[in-house]
């Protein structure tokens, strides 16, 4: 065994050693119990506290610089650490978020709190355990390890933390331009969303877009009677759900150009050969004939768009009036890949209703939390090097996902600030983030401690 082989052995086990001995434990325990949601204005000193009494703490232990950026639209401050060892040392730049979405309280299992984590089954309970402080926290001490071994880093590093991501990241963009300079770096390397599955490594290039808006019709302005106006006045109801089938079909598939990426390159179908999903226990089974034909299911979630009705209002069902409504209303989202021109979505859907004369029904302007998607290409050398670094840790070479099926503003650190993109995420599609019973199986933080771990050793050697 060399030297090098040596370190990297004794770093990978200094991290998992923190998991072993409670140190990691204690330190989720803290952050889970911060109740840091950011779209709940009484919480704003939590999103505040989460910064100075847990992040910077942390960093400044590991040789940190740290500074706190403010916007006025951002729900809370943003975090910078740096750790510059040498101008000429390549540089990362690395992501994460300590807000989380509320909490749920009374919904969670019997014995669960969403701000007490508890183990249970080995998994760990609690608001942010999978999204996103035990994924920034796994990769702080993986960092914190190689150093106690190596004494540097052998790379400079700095870390950018929000805590408005919950809320669709407002503020980032405008943050990372007036700060450009700030994040120069080589690469963008960062954990979130889930692994392709529970025992799968997985790294992802992007994410696809998402953007949402509402469909509605309004005829009049009162219910009117069932029995006395039955068949002579329109059903806003009916009217909107044809309007809807004129975008969508009833198998899902999409029907609106505009709306659909028309190809998938052939290096993105290559690189999802090799990636398969694969339900766990509680999930629901995956219904074939549902979304565009002809694609893999992984094809389907990964490289192509999906058209959801989110929300739908008609009426009142929970006291019914034997009346036909004045109104329908639905909350329609697109995920959607590169190649898709997300201003170009809306004027298409007000252009198809118009051509199939749908003239009553109103479309929105989409909302202001707009994800544009990114995908690095599955060829770039980034990707190359973190996937052999992973394969050494692990045993097993990682699931390449050309991009997330849900969103991430990864697009400021692809197109704002031209950086390759590479995430590698700590959690895993059963983990309930955003729901009562979010949790974080232990097994995955072992196995993140030690891919982190491996990945600052390899990065830190010279001449790679």
């Amino acid at each position: 065994m060399n030297a090098v082989t040596s370190t990297r052995q004794e770093a990978i086990a200094k991290a998992i050693g923190q998991l072993k001995d409670g140190t990691f434990e204690a330190v989720m325990r803290r952050r889970v119990a911060i109740p840091s949601a950011s779209r709940l204005a009484d919480h704003k000193p939590d999103l505040v506290r989460y910064l100075t009494d847990e992040m910077q703490p942390h960093f400044a232990r590991m040789g940190f610089t740290t500074r706190l950026l403010e916007d006025e639209a951002a729900p809370g401050p943003f975090l910078l650490a740096e750790r510059i060892e040498d101008p000429s040392f390549l540089t990362i730049l690395q992501y994460g978020h300590g807000d989380v979405v509320a909490g749920l309280d009374g919904k969670w299992a019997q014995g669960l709190s969403p701000f007490e984590m508890t183990e249970r089954d080995g998994l760990w309970y609690g608001r942010g355990t999978a999204d996103n402080k035990g994924q920034h926290s796994i990769n702080m001490a993986a960092i914190e390890s190689v150093l106690a071994v190596r004494g540097a880093l052998g790379f400079n590093l700095k870390y950018l933390i929000e805590m408005g991501e919950e809320s669709g990241s407002p503020g980032l963009d405008t943050v990372c331009a007036r700060n450009s300079n700030l994040l120069k770096a080589d690469v963008l390397i960062a954990s979130d969303g889930p692994r392709l599955a529970l025992n799968q490594p997985t790294i992802f290039l992007g994410a696809r877009g998402g953007l949402s808006f509402h469909m509605e019709v309004n005829a009049r302005e009162d219910f009117q009677h069932s029995g006395n106006w039955g068949g002579l006045l329109a059903n806003p109801g009916i009217e909107l759900c044809h309007a809807i089938t004129e975008l969508v079909s009833r198998t899902g598939q999409i029907k609106v150009p505009e709306m659909a990426p028309g190809h998938i390159p052939q290096n993105v179908r290559d690189a999802l050969s090799r990636c398969h999903i694969e339900p766990a226990a509680g999930d629901p089974a995956i219904e074939d004939w549902w979304g565009e034909p002809g694609l893999s299911a992984e094809e389907k979630v990964f490289a192509w768009s999906s058209f959801e009705v989110m929300e739908m209002e008609c009426g009142n069902l929970a006291q019914p009036l034997y009346a036909i409504p004045p109104r329908a209303r639905a909350r329609m989202q697109l995920r959607f890949p590169v190649n898709v021109d997300y201003k170009a979505v809306v004027p298409a859907v007000r252009r198809v209703l118009k051509e199939a004369g749908y003239d009553r029904v109103v479309v929105t302007d989409p909302s202001d939390a707009i994800f544009p998607a990114s995908r690095l290409d599955p060829d770039h050398p980034w990707v190359k090097r973190v996937a052999a670094s992973i394969e050494a840790t692990t045993g097993q070479a990682p699931a390449i996902l050309p991009n997330l099926g849900g969103s991430l503003p990864n697009n400021i650190f692809s197109d704002q600030l031209g950086l390759p993109t590479v995430w590698i995420p700590h959690s895993y599609p059963g983990c309930l983030q955003h729901a009562a019973n979010e949790h974080l199986p232990v097994s995955i933080v072992r196995e993140g401690l030690a891919i982190m771990a491996g990945l600052y050793h390899d990065l830190g050697q010279p001449n790679t």
